[in-house]
Order: C-alpha cells, then structure tokens, then sequence
C-alpha cells in the first residue's frame, strides 16, 4: 500500500469518528460510511482531499481527509488530520413548565414549597 492512502476503518477510528477500529468496520459493512458519495467497505482506501461522510452514534459526520494517520492520536492531533464540515444540530425548542395544582388539594406542604421554588429559580 502507498504511504499516500490509508484503509478507511484504520483512518476514520484513527480520527475518533468512531471509538474503535471494530465499530468502524462495522459501520462500514452497514452502509453508514460513504467516500466520495459511495458507499465504502473497511478496506477502501482513503487519500488527501476525499470527503468521508459517516453516520455515529452522536449523529452524521461528514469530514475532508487533510492528512492521512494510521495510528490513534491524542484529540488535539487528531482534529488537525480532517475539515469537519458536519452541520450544527437544529435548536432545541424550550419547553416552557408550569406548575399545577389540583384544585382544591390545599395549601402546598413545605416540601411542596421548597420544590416550587427550586421550579422557580431554573
């Protein structure tokens, strides 16, 4: 194999897409890892530029392979090695929480109180 490419399982757990080289085997043979638009197996090879797009378990990656690493390095290396071009997760809607009390059930006890004002305070 040429130092210019890389086995795509090795690469793609080398990055910390996924957390071993076995899920990523594994993610590959299910059709959740994708090169370049096709869908790719373990052993495909990887080279400077391709777009590797992967769905995790956190959710769909989608990386630019800017430099090719066979070994697991720290985060901080790691990150150097791809683009992410993942888009950012949709807003959270706010739930807004209002507190009920049945009518007619009295007077709240301090416990009830002291929840109420906890509710209150967040």
């Amino acid at each position: 194999m040429d130092t210019a490419e890389v086995r795509l399982d090795v690469w793609v757990s080398s990055v910390r897409l996924f957390k071993t080289r076995s899920a990523a085997s594994t993610a590959c043979r299910g059709g959740h890892v994708s090169v370049n638009g096709h869908k790719a197996k373990p052993s495909t090879v990887v080279r400077v530029g391709d777009k590797v797009e992967a769905v995790t378990p956190g959710g769909e990656r989608i990386a630019i392979v800017r430099k090719l690493i066979q070994k697991r390095v720290g985060a901080a290396v790691a990150v150097t090695c791809f683009e992410d071009l993942t888009p950012a997760p949709p807003p959270k809607e706010e739930i807004v929480h209002v507190a009920v009390r049945d009518r007619g059930a009295g007077r709240p006890t301090k416990r009830e109180r002291r929840q109420l004002d906890a509710f209150r305070i967040q």
